[in-house]
């Protein structure tokens, strides 16, 4: 004990004397471990604490309190009440020890043995004894930390000092301007508002001394190492200011004085704060102030030229409308909801009955905003304005005014977001419900299209609404949209009709499959005639009967409505293929279109999916190798590549949300019929019973193209669902992909090889096919060979395949790909290979194909192969170097911007060579990568300026349009670089830019005028 007093003692002194900070650490270590107490310390402290020196007294307390942060936790309940005595006693001190006695108790406040009566006693001590102010930042901070630590474990002691407690807080934070300080005061002032904490007297001091930062104008300095922002300071006030209704009489009348200023932000924080408050004040407290607060209200929306300003004073409006709707009546007082409505309607309704004037519209707002508060206020203003729209309607003849009201009263049937309407309300526009039918479609047969489309709008709140529309209204408004989907030429009339159409068959089917789609299928199988009254000419014919496939699929909305659009579509192809109706190829192509867009709409559905499934998939292969095996004759559309394209979509969407268990069906299926050429399960079984789709043969293209469909089926599956026969499959699939002339087939056939490969487990089946696929790959890229194209496709889909999913062997073949930038056959195909590597595809290996993609594939392939493509083009002959310029620009496009701002200035030298390749498409795709640079990081191109503007002039010569485009944007980028740089070449650029101002392209033109207007500038002051 002897020496551990020793060390003690010489500890103290090589702090307090020697200055040591770090020995307080030792002395901390010390206690922790039982080597002395705390009060052994202070009795070390002797000497130091009883100095003459008020220096030499504030580090012996300092040395107690930085103890004391580290070891508060394990003090006794004795330690602790002796502690405290000598701190409050130490805040009679002299100044300097003060900041320290406020650590130490800062410290204490935190020891979960703190004795009953001492939190009392060390606020008495700090309200009396010290001047929070005259302090600085770091310690009042500890004196609001003080505060917080016993508000949170001594809550009820602290209650118990009564409005005293208030008091001295008011003192303490009275001229706070720091805003870390600030927010740690405004905490104190919320947990005494929302703890109830007694107030007393001292209310309005509160507010005063909380309020007088109202608003806040704080703006953070460049980078703040506090990290603290204007908003997080206005919420900490906001929510004091809305903490108690005692504060409304001094706040309201504040927030109306600060919404007469000029100041956009003193407005919107106004704004937002009278709805924070008026969401927790009753409407007794508003009572006095609606007029004043209406006023302001409406000033702001009807005047102002924000729309934050504008949507906050909507937001308080509605606070305001809830608020009062809350109250409660009694027989004696009055309905304040009922009064401030009236405000609201005497300055609002009169503007409704003047279409024509601007401030119909925000009269609009407002009244729709008080109706959507509550049922009470929602049925009142129905009942002022529904009327008055009515007659309004009926009274102005033109239709540009009637359009307008028309769009008003839409405004009121439609319910806000966020309404809510009690079980059992009446809706209250059921009253006005005949009416209200009457106007919209009495609108929907007027010849005005703007009208026409408002009234479409309408007539869908009308029918999301339960009890607005009878069952006669809905079949009349089914007929009113079939009319006009069919029989309207103007495209807006027509595009609402069809979404109106949408809505409302989710919600009412039958009347739909009743009345519109008959209509539809009518249009669609009807022939095109001689052009008589009443009847389309052929060419209308064909767009009509587009419009009606597309209508088709939009009202799909509805399982049962699918069972009834889909067979008709379904029709419409086999039709086609029979050729007994002149249906053209674009319509085909948009009835698969249609399928498609179902497919999308039903893909949750399971209803839905079981029945693509059982009908729609095989009906489609059905008719798909019915028109393979065709033979001669007239062509058959749905051999054409152009529909078999657009099929792929529907196979995939509707296998890829196939339940497992189907999933696994569809795809057993599909593979019976690919590999052995089973068609029992396709409907009108009448195809020969031997054939083969994988198998290439002469003039075989029709049959062995359908391969697509299989990639569709297959390779959109999800993961969980086992492929049957994968390495049979595997197998003729990479024999078609390499053997095949057909483009698309041998295309559609390496992709579905790579959409397999992606998704198979990793293991030696796996290892085992693409050792085989490797190894044909390399035979079949060699110079002699008959196949390369094909082979070459081959490799690029497999590379993708292994590509996203980061499989070890992807590198190889990418390396294989780079070997061939240099081939005279191959190089230019190779460099565009990259794009398709980087890209995403749209039909297979990509996430809604369940494929494996990895995160982030694109930059670790960047950072593999940008130095080999560095590497090889320095070594490549002259020209072939364009083959790896070309996939660098490739790899580089399709990076994330701000990768591409990290890399491409160590690039930039390859770049700027690029831009002088003859290739088009290199120089398109380089430029492309250097216009976002230029923006976001010109500074860098500062070195190379000559270089570039050269270049970028050559290059507004091109006579690739969208290359002169580009380049002009590059060069009006280029003056966003210091003025000292590129101020010399202004003269220049002004005269070359002058050349294509006469542009024949339009677009050229107007790049070309910003770009010298940007470089006239320069200079200017």
């Amino acid at each position: 004990m002897v020496g551990d007093g020793a060390l003690l003692l010489g500890l103290v002194e090589e702090f307090v004397t020697g200055l040591q900070d770090s020995k307080a650490t030792d002395t901390a270590t010390g206690v922790k471990k039982g080597q002395f107490a705390v009060l052994e310390l202070v009795e070390a402290l002797g000497s130091s604490l009883t100095s003459s020196e008020p220096r030499t007294r504030g580090r012996g307390i300092q040395l107690l309190s930085q103890v004391l942060q580290q070891c508060c936790t394990s003090l006794s309940e004795k330690e602790v009440q002796v502690l405290t005595a000598f701190y409050e006693n130490r805040l009679k001190d002299h100044y300097v020890i003060t900041p320290h006695v406020l650590q130490g108790l800062k410290a204490l406040t935190l020891c979960p043995v703190l004795p009953t009566g001492l939190a009392i006693s060390i606020l008495k001590s700090l309200f009396q004894d010290v001047h929070v102010q005259s302090l600085m930042q770091t310690d009042r901070s500890c004196v609001y930390n003080i505060l917080i630590n016993l508000m949170e474990s001594r809550e009820e002691e602290l209650k118990g000092l009564g409005a005293d407690f208030v008091f001295g807080f008011v003192q303490a934070i009275d001229g706070e301007k720091d805003p870390r300080n600030l927010l740690l005061a405004f905490q104190i002032a919320q947990n005494i508002l929302y703890r109830n904490y007694e107030l007393g007297s001292f209310t309005e001091e509160l507010f005063e001394v909380t309020s007088c930062y109202f608003p806040i104008d704080f703006n953070p300095p460049p980078n703040d190492p506090h990290g603290i922002s204007r908003e997080e300071l206005i919420l900490s006030l906001r929510a004091v200011l809305a903490g108690t209704p005692r504060f409304a009489e001094f706040l309201l009348p504040l927030l109306i004085e600060k919404l007469d200023s000029d100041v956009q932000s003193s407005k919107l924080d106004s704004l937002q704060t009278l709805a924070a408050c008026a969401a927790g004040y009753g409407h007794k407290e508003l009572k006095e102030f609606l007029p004043s607060l209406w006023s302001s209200v409406r000033r702001e929306v009807f005047q102002t030229a924000s729309e934050k300003v504008e949507s906050a004073g909507l937001s308080a409006l509605r606070s305001l409308t809830v608020c009062l709707s809350c109250s409660v009546l009694d027989s004696d007082s009055e309905d304040s909801l009922n009064t401030f409505l009236d405000l609201v309607l005497k300055d609002c309704q009169h503007h409704l009955c003047e279409p024509d004037l601007k401030l119909v519209w925000p009269s609009t707002k407002l009244l729709q905003t008080a109706a959507s508060a509550s049922y009470r206020a929602s049925y009142k203003i129905t009942a002022a304005v529904v009327p008055l729209l009515l007659e309004q309607y009926n009274n102005h003849t033109q239709n540009a005014q009637r359009r307008t009201l028309v769009e008003v009263l839409q405004g009121f049937i439609q319910p806000p977001r966020g309404s809510h309407t009690e079980e059992g309300d009446e809706n209250p526009l059921t009253g006005y419900r005949q009416p209200l039918c009457a106007l919209v479609f009495s609108a929907l047969t007027e010849s005005s299209p703007a009208l026409q489309t408002a009234a479409i709008r309408t007539l869908t709140a009308l029918g999301t609404q339960p009890g607005l529309l009878s069952g006669e209204d809905i079949d009349l408004a089914a007929d009113h949209l079939t009319r006009l989907v069919l029989r309207e030429e103007e495209p807006q009339t027509c595009s609402a009709a069809m979404e109106a159409a949408g809505s409302l068959a989710r919600l009412h089917p039958t009347a739909f499959a009743s009345r519109m789609v008959p209509a539809l299928k009518q249009e669609i199988f009807s022939e095109a005639m001689e052009e008589c009254e009443g009847r389309p000419t052929a060419q209308s014919q064909q767009a009509l009967r587009q419009r009606s496939l597309k209508t088709l699929s939009t009202v799909s909305t509805h399982p049962s409505l699918v069972q009834e659009t889909v067979p008709i579509l379904l029709q419409a192809l086999s039709v086609s293929h029979k050729g007994s109706a002149s249906f053209e190829l674009e319509e085909v192509v948009s009835a698969c279109r249609s399928l498609q867009q179902i497919a999308e709409l039903a893909k949750d559905s399971e209803e839905s999916g079981r029945y693509f499934h059982q009908t729609v998939i095989p009906r489609l292969l059905g008719l798909a190798v019915q028109a393979s095996l065709q033979g001669g004759g007239a062509p058959n559309p749905l051999t054409e590549e152009r529909v078999l394209s657009a099929m792929v979509p529907i196979f995939s969407t509707a296998c890829g949300y196939l339940h497992t268990q189907l999933a696994a069906h569809t795809a057993s299926l599909v593979l019976s019929l690919f590999l052995d050429g089973d068609t029992s399960f396709l409907p009108e079984n009448n195809i020969p019973q031997q054939f083969q789709l994988l198998k290439e043969r002469s003039n075989g293209w029709p049959e062995t193209q359908l391969v697509c469909l299989l990639m569709a089926c297959v390779c959109s599956l999800p993961k969980s669902v086992e492929v049957p026969n994968t390495d049979r499959l595997l197998s003729e699939l990479e024999e078609l992909s390499c053997s095949c002339v057909h483009p698309f087939t041998h295309t559609s056939a390496a992709k579905c090889f790579a959409g397999l490969v992606n998704k198979h487990p990793a293991g030696e089946q796996l290892d085992s096919i693409l050792k085989r696929s490797v190894k044909r790959i390399e035979s079949g890229l060699s110079s002699d060979s008959p196949n390369r194209i094909q082979v070459f496709t081959l490799l690029l889909w497999v590379s993708k395949a292994l590509l996203l999913r980061y499989h070890p062997l992807s590198t190889t073949l990418t390396d294989k790909l780079l070997s061939l930038l240099v081939d005279r056959e191959l190089g230019s195909l190779a460099a565009d290979g990259f794009a398709l590597l980087m890209n995403d595809s749209t039909d297979v290996l990509n996430r809604a194909c369940h494929a494996d993609v990895r995160m982030m594939y694109r930059q670790r392939f960047f950072t593999e192969t940008a130095p080999k493509l560095v590497l090889g083009f320095n070594c490549a002959p002259e020209e072939r170097k364009s083959s790896y310029l070309k996939a660098l620009s490739h790899i580089l496009n399709s990076l994330p911007r701000q990768v591409q701002i990290t890399v491409l200035p160590s690039l930039l030298p390859l770049l700027l060579e690029a831009l002088c390749c003859p290739d088009h498409g290199v120089q398109l795709s380089t430029i492309s990568c250097l216009h976002p640079l230029l923006l976001d990081t010109p500074q860098v191109m500062t070195s190379h300026l000559g270089t570039l503007l050269s270049r970028l002039l050559g290059l507004t010569a091109s006579p690739a349009m969208k290359v002169r485009v580009i380049s002009l944007q590059c060069l009006k980028a280029l003056t966003r670089l210091p003025e000292h740089v590129v101020l010399p070449s202004r003269p220049r650029m002004l005269r070359a830019l002058a050349v294509p101002l006469g542009d024949k392209k339009r677009l050229v033109r107007r790049e070309a005028v910003l770009a010298r207007g940007e470089w006239f500038l320069l200079g200017s002051p």
